[in-house]
């Protein structure tokens, strides 16, 4: 243990198989959509490649890939390992971690019954048995003798030819409802002959899988595999049926990765990819039962919703795994290793599970707007010219703002009216499930203070005083106010805004009957904080109720949704509220029937718009530019973004 951090065991090195890593953090499979469209890897993806292994963990797994993609692909930007004529662009990839002291290797899938349905290239899809996925391709076949040899012949065919290409291993996808996954779970082996029905013939495919994989690359080339230690749905594979499948799969694989869930299944999607509705750490617990089976004698990993070596360390010291899967955290910031390993892990930027990196089109992070756009912001250009801007407001994307003009030189000032920095961050971070938005509130805050600016608090800005300081250039970042539509009665005694519900400046008590106006992710986290307080809520919008939540991503949206139903939250789309009087609330639905909905309480979570008083600084002098809500309603990630975006070019 190095005497200048705390970390006792994530920056060991541990032999897997025959091959030594140089520490207990591996980058985490995903899949990155830097493919062109057959598959080949763009410049994007080796740039992508040489940040993670400049990052410092010692394996970078390139996620889900098929081994084959006439009835194995289940999503269309996945990387090609099935050909020849590829292995040029793949030796660039192993190229590039290689140079930076990490190794590489692919995670290899079929996905059986959850393949694309507008990918797959045959009329039938291959599955154990013929149980279609709802909304999925629906014409299955059960495998045969043919099949199973077919398939096998494919995972052998692309380890062999990622061997050739100078990749370090595979990692065999057994987890989340893949085509493995499919043969190991009850819930989807319905076979009565040598591949289903008892626990040694349903291991039996998978197993002939490994085995055969082991034999073609030799015992130099590491094989890992992937597999969910519970899929957490009624009739699935648990985490007992995992043990005994991996006493005799750890004849052939180097080491296990432990995850949980099916991604083919929103009841548990959101175990595979936790967002932050999960504890972090989600699946340590699966992790440690594994552990702690003196039979199984092969390194474990765990993954899920880990995000700083604190928490790595500890999973590690409690002898819970061996090494730490991840992902997310090393987006957000992609010098997490290299701050923690020199004793300074309070300056990594913390993640906040938010799902934002798996947006459509390539990586990304909401508070990282440099990941995945290496052709722009490989580095931060210092000013050719230094200027004095002034900034205004406090909040992310003023933050944001401060924190790259400063990186870059300028001399800033910042204008914040309140006592605090932040903005609608100190208003968000205090509910239940917000603890990494906590965590980026005090980071955000702390290392804005400490990056140089002349940081003026309780200071309201105005136009004499930003012309005072003689700016070269203003930036306004004064974010958004409430809309307040024109609702007859949204002003009353009983109606509050969920900013001030979220933040605690009002307090609903237990018990009471809650109307929340709003749909949006807002109003559906404030109304689960209520419902989880005890109170009876319904959320009322004029769009369908399907579209609640509808600017969350992914899982997080999913487990969302799931989480409003587990608490009986009454969901009403299609209603427009019309008026509110007292403690009731008029809704029209859209054949003009009128309803009221009585209430102790009403939330007002009708949505932003952008601070009129931005207006102010409107043409005040040549360079005036806006960011964030207060130019544009968004995300996080569009204050943020928007911030870097002008500033790195300021």
């Amino acid at each position: 243990m190095a005497t200048f951090n705390h970390y006792k065991h994530v920056f060991t090195p541990i032999k897997i198989g025959n091959t030594t890593y140089r520490n207990r953090i591996v980058f985490s499979p995903m899949v990155c959509d830097y493919t062109n469209s057959i598959g080949e890897p763009s410049q994007l993806y080796v740039d992508f490649i040489d940040t993670q292994a400049k990052s410092g963990v010692s394996m970078i797994h390139l996620g889900a890939t098929p081994v084959e993609w006439e009835t194995g692909a289940d999503y269309p930007n996945e990387l090609d390992v099935t050909d020849d004529r590829k292995m040029s662009g793949l030796k660039l990839l192993s190229e590039a971690a290689h140079i930076n002291g990490a190794k590489l290797s692919v995670e290899l899938v079929h996905a059986g019954r959850g393949v694309h349905p507008t990918l797959i290239k045959k009329e039938w899809g291959l599955a154990p048995s013929n149980f279609p996925i709802p909304g999925q391709y629906q014409y299955l076949r059960e495998m045969n003798q043919h099949d199973i040899e077919m398939v096998i012949a494919a995972y052998v065919s692309c380890s062999v030819r990622l061997k050739a290409c100078n990749f370090d291993g595979v990692l065999i996808h057994a987890a989340h409802g893949n085509l493995l996954a499919q043969f190991l779970s009850p819930l989807t082996n319905h076979r009565n002959d040598i591949y289903g029905g008892t626990l040694e013939n349903r291991f039996r495919f998978p197993l002939m899988v490994l085995r055969a994989v082991r034999e073609a690359v030799g015992p130099d080339f590491v094989l890992e595999m992937r597999i969910s230690g519970d899929e957490m749905v009624e009739g699935g594979m648990r985490i007992d049926e995992v043990i005994e499948f991996l006493k005799p799969a750890q004849e052939y694989i180097d080491a296990v990765s432990i995850s949980a869930g099916r991604i083919v299944d929103w009841r548990a999607q959101f175990y595979t990819m936790p967002p932050y509705f999960q504890p972090r750490g989600a699946n340590v617990h699966l992790s440690r039962k594994v552990k702690e089976c003196k039979d199984i004698k092969i390194p474990v990993s765990v993954v899920g919703g880990i995000t700083d070596l604190d928490l790595a360390d500890k999973i590690i010291d409690e002898g819970a795994a061996d090494l730490i899967y991840m992902a997310r955290g090393l987006l957000a910031d992609q010098d997490l290793l290299h701050k923690s390993y020199r004793g300074h892990p309070e300056d990594v930027r913390p993640c906040l599970r938010c799902w934002d990196c798996g947006r459509l089109g390539h990586v990304g992070c909401a508070l990282n707007p440099r990941l995945g756009r290496p052709l722009q912001y490989r580095t931060v250009a210092p000013a050719r010219q230094k200027k004095k801007v002034a900034v205004i407001g406090g909040g992310p994307s003023g933050m944001m703002a401060v924190q790259t003009l400063a990186e870059r030189g300028h001399d800033i000032v910042l204008f914040e009216k309140k006592s605090v920095l932040g903005g609608m961050l100190n208003d968000i971070d205090k509910l239940p499930f917000k603890e990494d938005m906590l965590r980026y509130t005090e980071w955000v805050t702390r290392t804005t203070k400490a990056c140089g600016a002349d940081i003026r608090m309780n200071t309201e800005a105005t136009a004499a005083l930003v012309l005072a300081e003689n700016p070269d250039a203003i930036v306004v970042a004064v974010g958004s106010i409430p809309a307040r539509p024109p609702i007859p009665g949204l002003d009353g005694d009983k109606v509050l805004n969920v900013l001030d519900v979220d933040s605690g400046r009002e307090k609903i008590p237990h018990g009471s009957k809650v109307v929340v106006c709003g749909g949006g992710s807002s109003g559906c986290e404030s109304s689960l904080t209520l419902a989880m307080e005890g109170c009876d809520v319904t959320i009322v919008d004029q769009i369908p109720a399907s579209d609640f939540a509808g600017d969350l991503r992914g899982a997080t949206r999913t487990m969302l949704l799931y989480l409003l139903d587990e608490h009986k939250i009454q969901l009403m789309g299609d209603h427009i509220i019309r008026s509110i009087s007292g403690g009731a609330v008029d809704v029209e639905n859209r054949t003009w029937e009128y309803k009221t909905l009585q209430a102790d309480y009403i939330v007002d979570a009708l949505g932003m718009k952008p601070n009129p008083a931005a207006q102010e600084f409107f043409e005040l002098i040549p360079d005036v530019y806006y960011v964030g809500d207060c130019s544009k309603i968004g995300s996080l990630r569009n204050a943020c973004h928007t911030a870097y975006d002008l500033c790195s070019q300021l």
